[in-house]
């Protein structure tokens, strides 16, 4: 686990540095500097939405009784969002965008359900419930 974290921690700001000159070089820097600070205020527009948005959905499950497992995964999903919008770059910014917007985060959201799934009952996920 460790290798892959370092090899996520070198390639991600290589690939980042990477991106950020090519599209530089190809519109200039002043344009580059606005598109990056566009991306983000943008992206935490639309993260508080949806975060505003998943969190009614989260209560009005609550309030009937059922857990909101589905919502759960949404609100860490906007999170995981939100804070790739954070970091200045146009893969994080395009990933985060995907985190965060409804049509793409429903696929993935049934991909994480799976592994979680599948986590769960190989043990490597233990719920304890009191």
């Amino acid at each position: 686990m460790f290798i892959k974290l370092f090899l996520v921690f070198i390639f991600v700001p290589v690939m980042e540095i990477y991106v950020l000159l090519s599209v530089g070089s190809l519109i200039g820097l002043w344009p580059t500097i606005g598109l990056i600070l566009a991306t983000g205020i943008a992206g935490a527009q639309l993260a508080r939405v949806q975060g505003i948005s998943v969190l009614f959905s989260i209560q009005q499950e609550l309030a009937q009784g059922r857990m909101p497992t589905s919502e759960l995964i949404d609100a860490a999903m906007i999170l995981a969002g939100g804070l790739l919008l954070l970091t200045p770059g146009f893969c994080t910014d395009l990933l985060g965008f995907l985190l965060l917007a409804p049509f793409s985060r429903k696929p993935l959201k049934q991909y994480l359900a799976k592994i979680f799934a599948r986590a769960i009952k190989n043990g490597q996920i233990q719920i304890n419930r009191y």
